[in-house]
């Protein structure tokens, strides 16, 4: 078996004196693992970093096998190791990945969509919305997406200010009213009316994360969302 792509290193683990085993996302391959001879060396060692993009050739005798990996540089995102925010944003990402994704189960607008943050977070500047709707594409690609459009209760589309956390749907002011205190608040950030008191990427993060911990890492995956995804939020939202 054998197959060549392009693809993004997400984890890289020792194997053995010599060896390194990675984890890259491909467009046409998903998540996918695989052995690289003498990675462990100081020159191959840098090629192989979290974040950097390859060349890839991967080979195996049987399909269901590890296989291995010979890999060539396609570019480096050296701002992803420089700034301690996009670093926290390359742990999470990563992380989450290998969190939600099943291996070799190919999601290729969410790749694209991660090559497009990765490059946000290397350049700098501010991506903290880039990430927010990152998550709101992972829960989407994972079966979990949010129905924001209308009001679950009225069907109005306009004054959307709060989300069920157990449907999922917006829900008006006029919808919701004794249960208001019950939702999640919508920010302007994710299409809610209001004034968000400065509090959008935290109330968003807060969203996503509700329903990331309550259908994908309660439900499916049955474990805690990695640490990493909130040592970011932390950040994001202002704490250390």
């Amino acid at each position: 078996m054998e197959w060549q792509a392009e693809g993004t290193v997400i984890t890289r683990r020792a194997h053995g004196e010599n060896a390194i085993i990675i984890e890259v996302m491909t467009v046409e391959f998903g998540r996918h693992a695989g052995l690289v001879p003498g990675g462990a060396s100081q020159k191959r060692a840098a090629l192989l970093q979290p974040g950097n993009r390859l060349s890839l050739r991967w080979r195996a005798r049987l399909d269901d096998q590890l296989g291995t990996f010979a890999a060539e540089p396609l570019r480096a995102r050296p701002g992803l190791m420089a700034d301690p925010l996009a670093l926290a944003g390359l742990n999470a990402v990563c992380a989450m990945l290998g969190f939600a994704l099943p291996e070799r189960d190919p999601h290729p607008g969410l790749t694209l969509s991660t090559e497009a943050l990765l490059d946000r977070m290397d350049a700098g500047g501010d991506w903290a919305e880039d990430y927010l709707h990152w998550e709101m594409q992972l829960l989407d690609e994972m079966g979990f997406g949010l129905d924001l459009v209308d009001c679950a209760v009225t069907g109005a589309r306009e004054g959307l200010a709060y989300v069920s956390p157990r449907s999922g749907r917006a829900v008006s002011r006029a919808g919701a009213g004794e249960w208001a205190d019950r939702l999640l608040p919508l920010p302007a950030i994710l299409g809610g009316a209001g004034d968000n008191r400065g509090r959008g990427i935290a109330e968003g993060l807060a969203i996503t994360g509700h329903f990331l911990d309550a259908r994908l890492a309660r439900e499916l995956v049955g474990k805690p969302l990695p640490a990493a995804r909130g040592r970011l939020v932390r950040r994001l939202a202002g704490g250390s």
